[in-house]
């Protein structure tokens, strides 16, 4: 068995705008910053880990670095984790998507599973290269706990995978920034959940 801290990386401006974000890079803000700190005290507290892994993007390296200092460890880059790539969205307010692009925009809300984002990724693509993360994970880390950093919509694909959802069930799991999500890989491949989109720990700041 292989336990996984599921963690979604600390908040952005662009968090606060409501905005595509994707692959551009935006750092944490001042209170993304501190719900790391906050993140870090309580996963050290409740889920000593032996290995900390981040998408490579700014904002979550930031988080898992702050996450991984609490316990003395390195923050590891891991291109599977990687936010998904909104190819024409990214950059984009929602009410600029849904002008530009209504009938993807509608579909994105109400079949996200069907959406192939123009010039970039679906959620079968993302769901495929964070299975493989799990898969590494596994191999790498039996009997042991690791912490995984990664985006919303990774976070989201990855838990409906790890529940035995479809990604039709997509916007059906919150993961609000910070939140924690632990899990066991068995050693026969499936899946124990232990708590999903916790975010107690952020609560008075």
């Amino acid at each position: 068995m292989t336990r996984i801290v599921l963690i979604r990386h600390g908040q952005t401006a662009w968090n606060r705008e409501a905005r595509f974000r994707g692959r551009s890079e935006i750092p944490l803000d001042e209170l993304g910053l501190k719900q790391a700190e906050a993140t870090g005290r309580y996963v050290a507290l409740r889920w000593p880990v032996v290995a900390v892994y981040a998408s490579p993007m700014n904002r979550t390296m930031q988080t898992a670095a702050i996450i991984a200092q609490a316990q003395g460890l390195p923050a590891q880059p891991m291109e599977e984790l990687i936010d998904v790539d909104f190819g024409a969205f990214q950059g984009l307010l929602t009410d600029e998507a849904e002008r530009l692009y209504p009938e993807v925009y509608r579909a994105w809300l109400e079949t996200p599973h069907m959406v192939q984002f123009p010039g970039g990724e679906s959620l079968a693509h993302v769901r495929s290269r964070v299975l493989k993360a799990l898969d590494k994970m596994k191999l790498a880390y039996p009997g042991q706990s690791v912490a995984l950093v990664s985006h919303i919509v990774v976070n989201r694909v990855l838990l409906c995978a790890v529940l035995g959802l479809g990604n039709e069930r997509f916007w059906h799991l919150g993961q609000e920034p910070c939140a924690v999500n632990v899990f066991d890989i068995e050693d026969n491949g499936d899946f124990t959940v232990h708590l999903l989109n916790d975010t107690s720990h952020i609560w008075n700041l």
